[in-house]
């Protein structure tokens, strides 16, 4: 597509896409989006999506809101987290409280299909509860879209460089102690991640520039950063 600076194959697994600025940026991630979300619900006739915190994510679901609101059915789209601060729902760093005064709440999911990450309390026993809701009612526990972002350390979800949630393979959601911040955080694991069918990464800024040019050179591929 001509509004496309760049785009090309990294791996076999990975195509790297560059737009001229911020709002087609935007633009392009919110029609994805759609994209996959109708990709989805014709060939299973719903849509499983795990939503991300952060400033891009906030500003996908503005696009959506604004321009989207009949681009497809959206009852049949399910929205889950791929990780969650320990914070009430109503605090604003909270993911699901950003996403849904962001935009979220605008659109015409059914309530019931918006599966909030429990983790301002007994954050272990909720990572698991929340771990066996995706496995009940996500089939195969694979996510038809995992939306990510990338921090400038390069974190993913909440899966910090050095935190011991990088080293599990057993388990799909886990409550995660992030050193570099001294607290704890929900998030999906890499073993999760994996089994999506598509998992994206969400990046705005100059500022990342550096961190995702390490994340994609395969020599740097090490539990330093996790997104690689």
């Amino acid at each position: 597509m001509s509004r496309f600076n760049h785009f090309y194959k990294v791996d076999e697994r990975r195509n790297f896409v560059l737009l001229e600025s911020k709002a087609k940026a935007v633009e392009f991630m919110a029609e994805h989006f759609i994209a996959c979300a109708k990709e989805a619900i014709l060939n299973r006739g719903q849509f499983f999506v795990a939503l991300s915190g952060g400033s891009t994510p906030k500003a996908i679901y503005k696009e959506l809101a604004l321009h989207h609101q009949k681009s497809l059915d959206w009852t049949k789209v399910h929205c889950f987290f791929s990780d969650e601060r320990a914070v009430e729902k109503e605090d604003p760093d909270c993911n699901y409280h950003s996403a849904m005064t962001s935009g979220l709440q605008e659109l015409p999911i059914l309530k019931n299909h918006i599966y909030r990450m429990k983790a301002e309390t007994a954050i272990e026993k909720e990572a698991l509860a929340y771990e066996n809701l995706i496995e009940s009612i996500v089939k195969d526990s694979s996510f038809d879209l995992v939306m990510l972002g990338m921090g400038e350390d390069g974190h993913t979800a909440s899966l910090f460089p050095h935190s011991d949630g990088l080293k599990v393979d057993s388990r799909l959601v886990i409550a995660n102690f992030i050193p570099s911040k001294n607290c704890m955080r929900m998030t999906f694991t890499f073993k999760l991640i994996n089994q999506a069918k598509l998992a994206c990464f969400y990046v705005l800024g100059a500022s990342k520039a550096s961190m995702c040019q390490k994340v994609l050179t395969p020599h740097l591929k090490t539990l330093d950063y996790p997104g690689g």
